[in-house]
């Protein structure tokens, strides 16, 4: 049985996977003042960023329509999904709604649609695997059963310059808001297994902050010989710094460096660092 595998624009792979024909990407969209970015293979992060130091409002992001996912359906096909967390962003919801309506349309494909409970580099990892087991000739209800068990297990750090944009969007709670606003510290933040933002730790500077990152994946056995994915905004050699520590202090299989798209880039911001294994 062949498979697509198709994922929302807050998916951060490795450039090189896009072009495969089985992979496809429905953007999400990003207004910032009176202009709307796209987040496809048209948008650049350098002019987003721009955008978003001359405005004075936190950008807003829009999440695509069922259509956009009904589009993308393969008849005859295995279908994977993979979205933002449900906690975080409506694109779930749109890709289910699309599965809903492929199914009453008689749609000869399947489709499961996999809420991350994670963003950025955690949609990567379940992206990445769906490719292995899938292209590797496993049915559909094994692939889903594998994929939904890695999730459940999944961890997702990341450690911010700055979190206005989370904050103003509402994708913080009252208490992480308060000690954000509160605080000149850098806060090291992670997703919870339902898939909301929390705090797991802080430090005076980012450096620091990102040391306690890589030192909380040490203390978790559960990391070893698994592969760790670092997703940056702008910062290529501040990801390749995590690496280097990760290197020395844990025993991952595996490390690949992505760089954010355009969703990553509203939420993480310049300088920002998630990572997920």
């Amino acid at each position: 049985m062949t498979y697509r595998l198709i994922c929302d624009s807050c998916t951060d792979l490795p450039a090189q996977t896009w072009a495969d024909p089985c992979v496809r990407k429905v953007p999400l969209s990003i207004q910032v003042g009176p202009e709307t970015v796209i987040d496809d293979s048209t948008f650049r992060q350098k002019e987003l960023l721009q955008k978003m130091r001359a405005w004075p409002d936190a950008p807003k992001t829009a999440c695509p329509a069922p259509s956009t996912y009904l589009d993308q359906f393969s008849d005859g096909a295995d279908n994977y999904v993979v979205t933002l967390s449900a906690l975080l962003s409506g694109s779930y919801n749109a890709a289910m709604q699309a599965k809903a309506i492929y199914e009453e349309e008689g749609g000869t494909g399947s489709v499961h649609v996999f809420n991350s409970r994670s963003a950025v580099s955690g949609q990567a990892q379940i992206a990445l695997l769906v490719m292995e087991l899938a292209g590797g000739g496993m049915s559909f209800d094994q692939v889903v059963e594998r994929v939904e068990a890695y999730i459940s297990r999944m961890k997702t750090l990341f450690v911010l310059e700055n979190l206005d944009n989370l904050r103003k969007n509402g994708r913080l709670t009252k208490m992480q808001s308060l000690i954000t606003g509160a605080l000149r510290v850098k806060l090291l933040c992670g997703a919870t297994r339902e898939g909301e933002i929390e705090k797991l730790g802080q430090g005076l500077s980012i450096r620091q902050t990102l040391a306690r990152m890589v030192s909380r994946m040490a203390e978790d056995a559960d990391h070893v010989g698994r592969r760790l994915i670092i997703t940056h905004c702008n910062c290529p050699e501040r990801a390749e710094h995590v690496r280097e520590l990760v290197q020395k202090r844990c025993r991952f299989g595996e490390i690949l460096i992505t760089a954010a798209g355009g969703i990553a880039t509203v939420y993480a911001e310049d300088g920002g660092i998630v990572a997920a294994y």
